[in-house]
């Protein structure tokens, strides 16, 4: 069964070959927040990454509600699907 971490090295290799970075950030006092942050030429984004499956928690999609009020792009994968669908995104905004 794939894991979260397999998950997060295909995101990792998936946005490098993209020309992107991605970032693992720890947030001080505030619980539920995305832990990667995804930057691409023309776009950034936080990702909260999950074993295949799993949903985010009530806690966590709070704080994603949160964020994207504040027009922050605000991602839950749970699949190298996901990852590659994300990869879209850019191209359908163009």
């Amino acid at each position: 069964m794939m894991k979260e971490r397999d998950i997060e090295a295909y995101l990792v290799a998936r946005v490098k070959a993209a020309g992107g970075e991605v970032r693992k950030v720890q947030w001080i006092g505030r619980r539920g927040a995305p832990d990667r942050l995804v930057m691409l030429p023309a776009l950034t984004f936080w990702v909260e990454l999950k074993a295949p499956g799993v949903t985010a928690e009530a806690y966590q999609l709070r704080e994603h509600a949160r964020m994207r009020a504040l027009r922050q792009l605000v991602c839950v994968i749970d699949s190298r699907d996901g990852v590659d669908a994300l990869l879209l995104l850019p191209l359908l905004l163009e």
